[in-house]
């Protein structure tokens, strides 16, 4: 079955330098193996280390890749306090917290969003609703975040990833749904990563390579990169109905 990775053009009418590295991979196992736990608590550790670059500048919000992703989230609406994921992640580095695992595959990219200081995310595409688009929402999008016991939509004019049922991210994403969101149950997923600089950019394609080294040797799985950008709006991705 074939589904479709659309970047509306409202989009590009806001991010006209905007690049959107997208990685697919089938065949994973992201059950959590209380074995590898030192192995991706390891992995969380040495990517905390290498965050510390991009967090140097006091006050925490002067560090470039923090004021970037700010000044981003000024050109479409958002919902008030809504930060970067990217940002989230630095925080707490530079609050001292440590990360620990979680699940495999979120693991492998949070590790990958510390260390290139760039947004990653993920999702499940059997849970994909047709076909998965970044774009500006109309409004009252249906959106459910994990724990939540109603709905939260999406305003007019806020970036989202969507699909035929709601909202699958809100804020590009800073909060994901629970309805397509990452579990150990997962086999096949589309990992996101997203830069709207031309440096963040640079970063953001040295981050894929390394997330799909990581995920091929974690998974024994053969991944499939596709970059998207103004001029490149669109990819398939063929997967198990």
């Amino acid at each position: 079955m074939t589904k479709k990775i659309i970047i509306d053009p409202a989009f590009w009418e806001l991010f006209p330098e905007a690049h959107i590295e997208i990685l697919f991979a089938k065949g994973i196992d992201n059950h959590v193996d209380e074995s590898k736990k030192a192995h991706f608590q390891k992995m969380l550790s040495a990517a905390e280390d290498e965050a510390e670059p991009f967090i140097e500048v006091d006050p925490f919000r002067k560090n470039p890749v923090i004021a970037e992703w700010r000044d981003a989230f000024t050109k479409f609406k958002t919902k008030k306090g809504a930060r970067s994921s990217i940002e989230a992640l630095l925080k707490r580095v530079s609050q001292g917290h440590e990360f620990t695992p979680i699940i495999p595959l979120v693991d492998i990219y949070n590790s990958i969003s510390l260390k290139y200081a760039v947004p990653v995310g993920g999702e499940t595409i059997a849970k994909i609703d047709g076909n998965l688009h970044l774009g500006v929402a109309k409004g009252g999008e249906p959106f459910w975040p994990l724990g939540a016991e109603e709905d939260s939509p999406a305003l007019p004019g806020e970036v989202i990833y969507y699909d035929d049922t709601g909202a699958v991210c809100r804020c590009f994403n800073w909060r994901e749904a629970q309805r397509t969101m990452l579990t150990e149950e997962t086999t096949e997923t589309v990992l996101v990563i997203e830069s709207v600089t031309e440096d963040g950019a640079k970063r953001a394609k040295d981050a894929v390579q390394e997330l799909k080294q990581l995920v091929d040797a974690e998974f024994s799985t053969t991944g499939v990169i596709h970059e998207l950008t103004k001029d490149n709006q669109e990819v398939d991705v063929q997967f198990e109905d």
